[in-house]
């Protein structure tokens, strides 16, 4: 079970997705099945935007 502090983890990391990313339209339920998935994420960020996955993956890790 996620704690309260990996769920305010998760709100920030999905809110700077949201941000960097704010021309692509993100599902909540999408989100939520890619959350703790780091290629999972990548790849719904990739399918959303057609953005290259090393440019994502770099961006990414500048959040985490």
């Amino acid at each position: 079970m996620a704690t309260e502090k990996m769920n305010e983890d998760w709100r920030r990391v999905r809110d700077q997705i949201k941000d960097i990313w704010d021309e692509a339209d993100f599902d909540n339920k999408q989100m939520k099945r890619a959350r703790g998935n780091f290629t999972k994420i990548v790849g719904l960020i990739h399918d959303k935007t057609e953005e290259p996955i090393d440019e994502i993956r770099r961006k990414m890790s500048a959040i985490l």
